[in-house]
This record gives C-alpha cells, structure tokens and sequence, in this order.
C-alpha cells in the first residue's frame, strides 16, 4: 500500500494487564506499514504499567491459542507519557519516529479510571495534536487481532470519503471451545424494542464466504475505527457504554456512511471488561442519558417503561438489590 495512511491505535487498560499483552502481542504482528500503538492505563491499581513494560521488554512471554510467542521484535520501545504531558502536548516525536512501528509503544498514565470514553479521550486527544493521524482505531485490550485485519480496514475507509466509521467482523475468542463464532457483524438501532442489536449472524458459525462490506448503522467500540476527519472525541458523559451507537447517529446525521469490513478479523473475550468493571449502574444511567439525548421524548419515555419492569430481573439475576433500588428511584420521567 503506497503512502499508507497513518492509523493510532488506543487501547484502553484498566486492572487487565494479562488481556492487554496477548492484544499486543497480536498487534505486533499485523502486516499493515503506518501505525502507532497508544496505551493508555486507566488508573489501574494493580501492576499493569509495571507489567506491560516487562512485555516491552521482552520478560513476559505471552501464550495464546491464537499464535505462538516471537521474542524477534522485542525490546519494544516504551515512550511513557503522563496524563498532565497529554495536556500540554508534551512529547519527542522526532525521537519517537526513529523507531519502526513494531518496535515501538506510546504508553498514557491516567490518574484515575476516566471510564470508557473519558479514558480513550485522552488516547485521541494526544495522537491528534501530537501524531496528526488519518484515523483514530479503539479497540479493546481483551482482543486478539488478524495479522491482515488493519490492511483491510484502510482499504475499505479509503475508497469512499464519505465512509466515516468502519469495524472488522468480531468473533468470540472462544465459544463453547470454538473460535469461529460470530459476536458482532455491525448493528442497526430498533427505537421501539430490541432498540440496538446486530444486523446479522451473530452467534452462529462462520463460513468464510463474506467478503463484500456493507453498510450498517453502528460498529462495535470493541474494534472501531474512525476518520479524524470527521471525528474527534467519544461522548465523556457516558462512562462505559452508548459511545458506539451515538458515533453511528452522529455519522449518519452527517451524511456519512458507516461500514461493516467482513474481510477483516477480530477476537474479542466478550463480557470480561463489563465484568471487572462492575459498571451496573453507570451503563443504565448512561443508557438513558443516550436516549434522551438521541431520541423522541415519546421513545425516551417508552424506554424508561419498558427497562424500569426489566429492572427486577436484571437484579435478581445480577445478584444486585442495590441497582434495583438506586435505579427505581432515579429514573423517572419528570
């Protein structure tokens, strides 16, 4: 590819370093020529910065069933940037770009868990107005990646301006011991009952034979990539959930298309960043934020009636009495 476009690539890590490796330990591999690696800690209060600047240095060796550990590209180079040098723009590109992408890791501090969206801000903000990236990547540090898939991305994101969001066909890292099971092949929104959901295929075997993109209203944050063009910055006010599909309605607000990459492969350990989050709460307050910032008054209401009478379920289920009560009483219609 003459004159690749140049991708950042954040990876949010919170409390995961173990997750985070094998993620990067797969990235080093992609065969796609322009691209920087952001890690940005969310304030993690385990060994996770420690950790993943052992991998760096080729002390961890990282075990997948995916592929087999190549200590041939380390040491990776860790430039270490804290939260405040984000802000004031602070970092030494020049020596930065002497290394080759593969050989090299940009790795954020937080000062606190920032969520979801506030913690990949700070990934975006600094590759912005120090990297000057065609695209932004968001993807999940409990992935593994396709050696190709970032080769595939690029070629469908450059063959139509107008294509402002693109994401790779997402499989479950493993799904009663399988590895080819679709989770996520790009998702339309449904305002009245099962409102977001995937367009097609998920849960189900994959056969290998799609190879054309299509058009969809919303890709997964798992593994979402974006053109700086358009956009600049996830929704803060959403700690963990919504960023995705706000992204989608922002898109096609903006007469902009958002793409589904069949051709371009993604493993993700579904569930295991919701579930150390333990973010319950958070996710229906900004569940309803996203509705009634997006949708109807009409809509808004008739997704706070229908979710409310799901709430004891969700509760029961989750082992949670003190969601039900919390929620019961803040989510009302004024």
């Amino acid at each position: 590819m003459l004159k690749a476009p140049k991708v950042s690539i954040i990876i949010l890590n919170w409390n995961g370093w173990k997750d985070t490796v094998e993620c990067l330990e797969s990235l080093y591999r992609i065969t796609y020529p322009n691209y920087d690696v952001i890690v940005v800690d969310n304030g993690s209060r385990d060994d996770s910065v420690q950790e993943i600047k052992e991998y760096a240095a080729g002390k961890i060796q990282v075990s997948s069933k995916f592929f087999e550990y190549s200590p041939n590209n380390k040491p990776i180079k860790v430039f270490e940037v804290s939260e405040d040098d984000v802000k004031r723009g602070r970092f030494n590109r020049p020596l930065y770009e002497k290394v080759d992408p593969d050989r090299r890791m940009i790795l954020i501090k937080n000062k606190d868990n920032y969520g979801f969206a506030g913690g990949n801000n700070i990934g975006i903000k600094f590759a912005l107005s120090v990297l000057n990236p065609d695209y932004v990547l968001l993807l999940n540090n409990d992935t593994v990646v396709d050696k190709r898939f970032l080769d595939e991305l690029v070629k469908v994101a450059e063959s139509d301006e107008k294509i402002g969001i693109v994401g790779p066909k997402i499989y479950y890292y493993e799904y009663n011991g399988r590895s080819d099971v679709i989770w996520f092949t790009g998702g339309r929104i449904h305002r009245w009952w099962i409102w977001i959901y995937n367009k097609d295929k998920a849960g189900i075997q994959d056969s290998n034979k799609e190879t054309l993109s299509k058009n969809v209203e919303w890709v997964s944050g798992a593994a979402l990539m974006m053109n700086t063009r358009y956009f600049k910055t996830l929704n803060s006010n959403y700690f963990f959930g919504n960023e995705d599909v706000e992204l989608g309605i922002n898109a096609q607000q903006k007469g902009l298309r958002v793409i589904y990459v069949p051709t371009s492969r993604v493993w993700h350990k579904v569930g295991v960043s919701r579930k150390k989050a333990k973010v319950r709460i958070e996710e229906f307050e900004g569940y309803f934020n996203f509705v009634r910032t997006n949708f109807s008054p009409v809509i808004y209401a008739y997704q706070i009636l229908i979710n409310t009478l799901l709430i004891p379920v969700r509760a029961v289920r989750n082992k949670d009495l003190a969601m039900f009560y919390y929620l019961l009483s803040k989510f009302r219609i004024n």
